[in-house]
């Protein structure tokens, strides 16, 4: 096998449940610690630190996060981490609390070593025959597809299933989930994700003073920060505000340097309020992100339910323009379980002499 550095690109699984009142019951929130680590070490990673809300609870993974809510649960893991055998023993945890899976979400991006991942990861062919065979019966619309770019390190894969048609089980909401993944990071700014040899500091207290010289904490002031700097480089983040989440990693090596943000939005994030005062906070949020990593080359995945998903557009590239990103390829696709998938790629701009200009190198 070719020597390969750590694999920052993550696979994201994502699955609804219902049930009977679970939110009254606390539904996957009841899962215990030991339950939890039983389902990671099946994907052959662990908790290393965690924070919850009134509305659900977030861990910081030795490869990436775990989102768990009542009736959803979001795993992200890096490396060659096996996400999809977390399906088998959730389910049958869920089910012994009187959950029933209701719909399945899975994407992830390009490899950048794939010869180095494991079964079930080798291909999307052979993701989608493990989700096909791991998921009951009941979930039987389904779709996988590739969704490609002009910038060949960046492709979008996505496999969706639910147990009603979309317009049945999807009604229109304002909430999307945005996904981006960054390539060719600044040296300057990577550097930051390295931890001084021999610093004495634990893995959280690292991860705090990353949080802070990287300008992490500012992308989103309201959110409380749970953070985690790994030995000798690395960093991962989870963010809770209200019952929204976002979460970074970090893989900052040379030659493979790769950064993600991920989070919950809504189209009405951008609107002016009834003062008529300008509220592109997530707008802002998405640019902030972004300056912090400058990176050469970004995709940006946003999944919606929302009929107005063709707003999604323009916002996307006003955010990342700016910052001397051109939008190099756009497409969208609908998903059931999922909605409209909308996929954009961008690369930074060369300066012209005599230009100036934002984040790009």
């Amino acid at each position: 096998m070719a020597v390969s550095g750590f694999e920052g690109f993550e696979k994201r699984l994502e699955l609804h449940f219902s049930g009977d009142d679970p939110v009254f019951n606390m539904g996957l929130r009841q899962l215990s610690f030991d339950s939890l680590e039983q389902i990671l070490h099946e994907v052959q990673c662990s908790v290393v630190s965690a924070v919850g809300n009134h509305y659900f609870d977030a861990y910081v993974l030795s490869e990436s996060s775990l989102f768990v809510y009542p009736t959803k649960i979001i795993i992200k893991t890096c490396g060659t981490t096996q996400l999809l055998k977390s399906i088998p023993p959730l389910l049958h945890h869920a089910l012994n609390l009187g959950l029933t899976i209701s719909s399945c979400r899975y994407t992830r991006g390009n490899f950048i070593f794939p010869l180095s991942q494991p079964f079930p990861h080798t291909s999307f062919h052979e993701e989608v025959v493990y989700l096909e065979d791991s998921l009951p019966n009941h979930l039987c619309y389904r779709k996988a597809s590739v969704m490609p770019s002009n910038v060949t390190a960046h492709v979008w894969h996505v496999f969706s299933a639910c147990d009603q048609t979309p317009l049945v089980h999807f009604p229109p909401s304002d909430l999307y989930t945005v996904e981006i993944c960054m390539t060719e990071l600044d040296r300057t700014q990577a550097r930051k994700f390295f931890r001084r040899p021999g610093d004495g500091k634990t893995g959280d207290a690292a991860g705090k003073e990353m949080t802070e010289i990287a300008g992490i904490h500012k992308i989103n002031p309201n959110a409380l920060i749970c953070d985690f700097a790994f030995d000798p480089c690395g960093y991962s983040m989870n963010g809770i505000d209200g019952d929204r989440y976002s979460t970074i990693h970090v893989t900052p090596e040379d030659g493979y340097s790769y950064a993600s943000f991920e989070c919950v939005g809504s189209i009405y994030d951008d609107e002016d309020d009834e003062d008529g005062a300008d509220g592109d906070d997530f707008i802002r949020m998405l640019r902030r992100a972004v300056q912090v990593f400058r990176p050469g080359k970004v995709s940006v995945s946003v999944t919606t339910a929302t009929t107005a998903s063709h707003r999604l557009w323009a916002r996307v590239a006003g955010a990342m323009e700016p910052l001397g990103l051109k939008c190099r390829s756009c497409m969208a696709d609908e998903f059931p379980a999922a909605g409209s998938v909308l996929f954009q790629t961008f690369t930074a701009r060369r300066k012209k002499t005599g230009e100036c200009g934002g984040g790009g190198r």
